[in-house]
């Protein structure tokens, strides 16, 4: 993140209008913009990555920073869809955590309580991705970025309203297929 605040200040010199705004804008919101871009793609040199990209793009587009109402939300919107573009498809995420769950097996006693937690982990972060977009990114940001519902609702572009409903949703619907997950492994299935 500091590597972002570096780059943007280096990128904005010579650029007399904006340049404190777009200064303030790293300052107060690399953190957040961090942290959606993990949200999202779950590496840590994706994610600043991204977070650097983002800040290129607020650059190239300061004047809608300063058009904005809440620069906040719009940092987050910005940092949302980069995550998104810059995401591997959901099948490679599901067969690097089979490939880290497979590294993660021991015979040894003694591991078999950080197993059962990695599976438990890996199957969580499945039933996630499985879900429809449209459940799974609130759900995302909402519980795991911890964001307030009318934070969701500005980056989303959703109403306040639809972020609850589809957390709810999204939440039923996992403990559903947890249970029968649960289930299925439990009687050897």
């Amino acid at each position: 993140m500091e590597m972002a605040s570096n780059t943007m200040t280096a990128a904005c010199m010579g650029e007399g209008t904006g340049e404190a705004e777009l200064e303030s804008a790293v300052r107060d919101h690399a953190r957040l913009v961090y942290r959606v871009c993990y949200s999202v793609l779950r590496n840590h040199h994706d994610a600043e990555d991204a977070t650097q990209e983002t800040f290129l793009r607020v650059m190239r587009f300061s004047a809608k920073l300063r058009e904005a109402r809440d620069p906040k939300h719009w940092l987050a919107r910005v940092a949302w869809r980069v995550a998104i573009d810059r995401r591997p498809k959901v099948t490679d995420a599901l067969r690097n955590a089979d490939d880290s769950a497979e590294q993660l097996r021991s015979h040894e006693a003694g591991a078999e309580a950080v197993l059962q937690s990695a599976q438990m982990q890996a199957t969580v972060e499945r039933l996630i991705a499985a879900l429809p977009a449209k459940l799974r990114e609130p759900l995302v940001l909402s519980t795991l970025e911890e964001l307030t519902p009318p934070d969701v609702a500005a980056v989303l572009g959703i109403s306040e309203a639809a972020v609850r409903s589809r957390v709810f949703r999204a939440r039923q619907i996992l403990r559903e297929k947890l249970e029968v997950t649960l289930q299925a492994k439990g009687t050897g299935r």
